[in-house]
């Protein structure tokens, strides 16, 4: 199968960003590359790049975030084995959480979910099919929060709700309740419009 490449922008509202990314679909395998700006807690910029093995699963995820006097990175990386390798560092001072989080809670996580990028849910969506139908999926993910960079294990659950000739729409749940959402998506699974988090730029 050729790969598919493209280039996708969004919009968020609340709080007030924007982000950009380069997707490139081939197979069961994804690569994206992508650049976001938001304003809470503290303005900052965002740069990101996720990988997947075959299957879809994340192999890697690294993100650097900063802003005035202060920088983070994080370094996320899953084995074929299934075992997490968190490396984070901090450089200046920041009233935010710490980078960084215990690997051995990510135990059973398929996916990085990368805090308020419409990105990272195409893992889940793709892998199971929910374009199409299949069964609703609860899944862990190493969900990492925005600016600060640190990881936990979050519940979700994703449900295939309708199917349309130019666009599909999938249900986001978190699995304590706190959040739902449903999620229109393009033929290739790119978010258009993710209640609460982006829209995309036609």
């Amino acid at each position: 199968m050729k790969s598919r490449r493209r280039a996708v922008g969004w919009v968020k509202d609340d709080p007030f960003g924007v982000e950009y990314a380069d997707i490139e679909l081939a197979d069961d395998q994804l690569r994206a590359e992508g650049v976001a700006i938001g304003t809470r807690p503290v303005p900052y910029r965002l740069d990101y790049r996720v990988e997947t093995a075959p299957g879809l699963a994340t192999s890697l995820l690294r993100v650097t975030s900063r802003g005035e006097r202060w920088r983070r990175t994080l370094d996320l990386r899953r084995g074929d084995a299934g075992a997490w390798v968190v490396s984070a560092d901090e450089d200046g001072d920041v009233d935010l959480p710490p980078a960084g989080g215990d690997p051995a809670r990510l135990a059973g996580a398929l996916d990085c979910d990368l805090g308020l990028s419409p990105v990272t849910n195409l893992m889940p969506i793709l892998r199971q099919r929910l374009l199409s139908g299949g069964d609703p999926i609860e899944l862990i993910t190493a969900w990492v929060s925005v600016p600060d960079l640190s990881v936990r294990p979050d519940g979700q659950r994703y449900s295939h709700v309708r199917r349309c000739p130019d666009h599909h729409v999938v249900r986001y749940e978190a699995a304590d309740g706190s959040f739902s959402a449903d999620i229109t998506l393009d033929r290739d699974g790119i978010v258009i419009d993710y209640p609460g988090i982006a829209r995309r730029l036609m």
